[in-house]
């Protein structure tokens, strides 16, 4: 396909998503800004992905399909943005959805404000096997210097938020496969912010424009992986960043916090348990708290779903996709 300065690449890593790539190709192919080259890298997948991926590209010219040998989700996102020559760079899950205007509002995003940011994100919801929204993300304003809020919080989320500009990718030097080679693999996503963060500009899209999907099988649900991966990243940046080692303390707090719960909740029980020891040994009394919380929330949430009661989400929420 043509290439010029409005064309976005978009990288699909994919490894045995035969439940979803369809759903996720199908929201890539209703953006409203349709200058699209997309490349579904398959890590090496078992299942039928394949065949579903070979099967839309007989119906949009604007896929591809790359194989690689199973290298991880890092490795496969730097092939396929080797693969195309698009000058912005967006990255989207197998099992992850965007709404129709994300490309599109993001490019105005990037390209307004007399300096340009190199990279644009926007808010998420959490999905479920069938695509209903579960809950809401952060609503961050962060923008142009993003370093020590990233150093606070995690609040960009997933990598399936994110528009860059190529030059910017191609300066940090793409994503970093050695957290996986490290038996550390699930924070990819946080890294690659951090690195961006550092020689780049940073703007947001407030609407809810991406749904993230937990299921069980998926990667993010390693709760304890994904909290050794994040620790990795965070202490990498606390070393480069004395003078934030106060943010990142408690942003590494946050997270022993979420995915101990994240563990709790997915029924990992021993993986919850190192968690929550390490939190209480740490900061007894701001752990203590934090838990009887969170095990308040999830006692509710299934008194609510035993008798058939959930909380109300917005209209809007309804049609999203």
């Amino acid at each position: 396909m043509k290439q010029d300065e409005d064309t976005v690449g978009v990288v699909v890593p994919m490894r045995n998503a035969e439940a979803t790539i369809a759903a996720t190709l199908d929201s890539i192919g209703r953006q409203t800004h349709a200058n699209l080259d997309i490349v579904v890298v398959d890590d090496e997948s078992t299942d039928g992905s394949v065949a579903i991926v070979d099967q839309r590209i007989r119906h949009d010219r604007r896929v591809r399909l790359i194989r690689q040998k199973n290298a991880g989700v890092a490795a496969a996102r730097n092939t396929g943005a080797a693969a195309t020559a698009a000058s912005f760079l967006a990255f989207v899950d197998a099992d992850d959805l965007w709404a129709p205007t994300k490309i599109e509002l993001q490019l105005d995003a990037l390209r307004r404000g007399s300096q340009p940011a190199g990279l644009a994100y926007c808010w998420f919801v959490s999905i479920d096997q069938h695509d209903r929204v579960t809950s809401f993300g952060p609503q961050p304003l962060v923008e142009g210097d993003a370093m020590r809020s990233l150093c606070t919080a995690n609040w960009i989320g997933n990598g399936s938020s994110l528009l860059m500009r190529r030059s910017a990718f191609e300066k940090v030097g793409g994503y970093d496969p050695t957290l996986r080679a490290r038996g550390a693999q699930g924070a990819e996503d946080l890294l690659m912010c951090f690195r961006m963060a550092e020689h780049a500009a940073f703007t947001v899209v407030p609407r809810y424009l991406v749904g993230y999907r937990a299921t069980p099988g998926n990667m993010s649900n390693d709760s304890l992986q994904m909290f050794r991966s994040t620790e990795l990243v965070l202490d990498e940046y606390r070393r480069k960043y004395p003078e934030y080692a106060d943010e990142v303390g408690r942003h590494l707090q946050a997270a022993r916090h979420w995915f101990a719960y994240r563990a709790a909740a997915t029924r990992r029980r021993r993986d919850a348990l190192v968690l929550m020891g390490d939190a209480l040994r740490r900061h007894p009394f701001a752990a203590t708290y934090h838990f009887s919380s969170l095990a308040l929330g999830i006692a509710r949430g299934r008194l609510q779903r035993r008798f058939g009661r959930t909380v109300p989400l917005p209209l809007y929420t309804e049609t999203i996709w």
